[in-house]
């Protein structure tokens, strides 16, 4: 019996500091104030999965570092988003000269599940410190070599086989195309809250099923600023809800090159936009449920054009009420609360 009493006890303070050991927020600290100096090193402290979500505070400062992560409910929170920042310099053509895929193509590399980014800047700084042409050696090329240019594809964020991916007051910044980059065909689910996005050709480029919401987005370059696939399957979209746009004078608005759907909501324009559609790219692709790009109470400085005037009647949805997260996502996310 009291063998029997003492073993439980045993197991109940295993159990609790198993718990303890998950619910205790890490500290990341340059300086060495906190629990780990680098997000790497808190990240690979923690068990690969868990029940609710492990979260790590970043402490501001500069955390030169390109991170990973395959672990699945974390959370990384900023104490402030313009002074806790993760920076690196990748070039996405020099980076695949020497490796088969894209991870680690990012500053910031996603393969886990259900993880949160807030009160974070997440920069890829390689078009603004290399803004001359490079040539590297490069064996995935017939010639043995390969010019790197600043306007080449640099991810901030790219994910790969992630789902419900959030980011609440989040600045991802590149120079040119791709910065935020989350991918996922199968089962994509990403939110997007009080974010600040730049970059290049399509800089904002999601697949699979991604909100936005007052979000602002600037185009440093680049002949589209937002793309989507949806082609894997027919219910994909992406929706930008009250969403700002800006940019070089002459910026486009978006295009893509496989099926897509877009929806965008109470969005306002600079008057530096150009005069010119979300437009479908020549492409060798089959385009199998036409053209779906819908606009309600979108609206540009200086005036309007035909182009974004509301047509939400050709749509699935015929009020702009009914678009909501719980609709995009179909009930299966509730990013907002959980």
């Amino acid at each position: 019996m009291i063998r029997s009493f003492i073993i439980l006890n045993i197991l109940f303070l295993v159990c609790l500091q198993s718990l303890e050991a998950q619910t205790r927020v890490l500290v990341v600290d340059a300086r060495g104030q906190g629990d780990f100096t680098t997000i790497q090193a808190a990240l690979n402290s923690l068990p690969d999965s868990a029940a609710a979500p492990r979260k790590i505070y970043i402490r501001k400062g500069l955390y030169k570092e390109k991170v990973y992560i395959t672990k699945h409910q974390i959370e990384l929170e900023g104490e402030d988003r313009e002074h806790t920042i993760i920076s690196q310099e990748i070039a996405r053509d020099e980076w695949r000269c020497a490796h088969p895929d894209d991870w680690g193509v990012a500053t910031l590399n996603l393969n886990g599940n259900d993880i949160t980014l807030r009160n974070l800047t997440v920069v890829n700084d390689y078009g603004f410190q290399h803004p001359e042409e490079r040539i590297v050696n490069c064996a995935t090329d017939s010639s043995g070599k390969k010019t790197i240019t600043a306007n080449g594809h640099q991810m901030a964020l790219r994910s790969i086989l992630s789902t419900r991916v959030r980011a609440i007051n989040c600045h991802f910044r590149a120079y040119a195309g791709d910065t935020v980059s989350p991918w996922n065909t199968v089962n994509g689910m990403f939110y997007f809250k009080d974010c600040l996005m730049e970059g290049g050709v399509d800089f904002y480029c999601p697949r699979g099923w991604a909100w936005a919401e007052n979000c602002r987005f600037f185009a440093n370059t680049g002949p589209a600023s937002i793309w989507h696939d949806g082609s894997g399957n027919k219910d994909f979209k992406t929706v930008l809800k009250n969403c700002f746009f800006d940019g070089y004078a002459g910026f486009q608005l978006g295009r893509y090159h496989k099926d897509a759907q877009f929806y965008l909501v109470d969005c306002q324009f600079t008057e530096r936009l150009a005069d010119r559609d979300i437009y479908l790219v020549p492409t060798a692709n089959v385009i199998r449920w036409g053209r779906r790009i819908y606009y309600y109470n979108c609206h540009r400085e200086g005036g309007d054009y035909k182009w974004f005037r509301n047509n939400l009647e050709n749509s699935a949805v015929k009020q702009a009420s009914d678009i909501t997260v719980n609709w995009l996502f179909n009930e299966q996310w509730h990013p907002q609360t959980n």
